[in-house]
């Protein structure tokens, strides 16, 4: 498969529209004033060679009433997109489900194939001889830990993660196979996180097992869409084409403590493991093109964070991973699920509120003089 992406680094707009912990509905396209100003946010990203950006449908806001769907939104995005010849990728579930509806709800999986299906078609009416890449469901791991352990979102269920997973990926199969019988030429992305996870120093042989399993149980929704895990929902390999992996400061941790290893490994600890090789260790598993899907920092390391970022994708390019983008994540400010009044400032550009009452979009000058050295660097790399 050539390679479809129009630009090797990437923008992606948060499009969450789940409920959160205390039940409310969020909406970060609104939130983020994303839809009030796509043609200034389009019109930036020519300044960083960014072509390709990540939306959402938000299913919660297309689908008020089963299988009723109002793409009014969605149209305008598509028709920005091609005034501004920014190519998007498009999440049909992040993380939100339509008011009626969770996971484990029976009619789960018929309602996400009708959106499916409801979306390509109207992508093939607006983007006719377009290619269409699609991400049926965001982060399936981590909304499952999200709404099946924490009460983090809908179901707001504890233990009961992996029968969340396997609703998700029940639905994220058939609405893919869905798609393919309309559109056979689209492509799909997966976007899973990309992990690390490690015992205690000192640990028990008990504490050693349950770290690796944890570690490994983070490729299961992959692994069921490719047909190696829970062949009877049908997963295949060729329901997917690029792997997706997310990767943050956070994402290597202690097992059972709740403790991070410092992304940055100054103290040298001997369980952390590189993002270079974590990623050449999950394209091996798979063999499929990859794609760094999510990627960011709050606050002032965020320089050093896409420094560091960059050096690593480097390194995993020259070791054969065939590297295909990198997506700053978010690449506008953005504030918590939770805490609507709390900001990141973890994008490109960050949201300033001025004592008027306005709000103004801010590059963040250090963060964009280091994405440019970045960009410089790993030049010499891309694929």
């Amino acid at each position: 498969m050539n390679n479809p992406l129009k630009s090797f680094w990437m923008g992606g707009f948060e499009s969450a529209d789940h409920l959160n912990a205390f039940g409310d509905r969020v909406d970060f396209l609104e939130l983020t004033r994303h839809l009030q100003n796509i043609d200034s946010d389009y019109e930036c990203l020519s300044d960083f060679a960014i072509g390709t950006v990540r939306e959402g449908i938000r299913w919660s806001q297309i689908e008020r009433a089963p299988y009723r769907y109002d793409f009014s939104v969605v149209k305008i995005m598509l028709r920005k997109g091609r005034k501004h010849r920014i190519q998007q990728i498009w999440d049909i579930c992040h993380f939100g489900f339509p008011d009626d509806l969770t996971p484990l709800h029976p009619h789960f999986t018929a309602r996400f194939t009708g959106v499916c299906k409801a979306f390509v078609e109207l992508f093939l009416q607006e983007c006719p001889g377009e290619i269409l890449i699609v991400t049926p469901i965001n982060e399936v791991s981590f909304i499952s830990w999200l709404g099946g352990e924490v009460k983090g979102t809908s179901p707001y269920g504890v233990c009961m993660g992996w029968e969340v997973k396997y609703a998700l990926m029940r639905a994220y199969i058939a609405g893919i196979k869905a798609m393919k019988e309309i559109m056979p030429v689209i492509r799909i992305l997966s976007t899973e996180p990309l992990v690390n996870v490690v015992p205690p120093l000192f640990c028990s042989a008990a504490e050693r097992s349950l770290a690796e399993s944890a570690h490994s149980n983070q490729f299961q929704s992959i692994d069921i869409l490719t047909g190696a895990l829970c062949p009877e929902l049908g997963g295949s390999p060729d329901l997917l084409d690029i792997l997706g992996f997310n990767y943050y400061y956070n994402n290597q941790w202690i097992f059972g403590t709740g403790e991070f290893l410092k992304w940055a490994n100054e103290d040298l600890d001997p369980r952390w493991q590189p993002f270079s090789q974590l990623l050449t260790e999950a394209f091996l598993r798979y063999r499929k093109p990859v794609v760094l899907t999510e990627t960011s920092h709050p606050g002032k390391d965020r320089p050093k964070w896409i420094e560091f970022i960059s050096k690593e994708s480097g390194k995993a390019i020259s070791d054969g991973v065939p590297l295909w983008g990198i997506c700053l994540y978010p690449i506008i400010d953005r504030p918590d699920w939770d805490d609507t009044s709390y900001w990141h400032h973890s994008g490109l550009w960050d949201e300033h509120f001025l004592a008027s009452g306005e709000r103004q979009r801010v590059l963040v000058r250090p963060y964009a003089d280091a994405l440019k050295q970045a960009q410089k660097m790993i030049f010499q790399y891309e694929i």
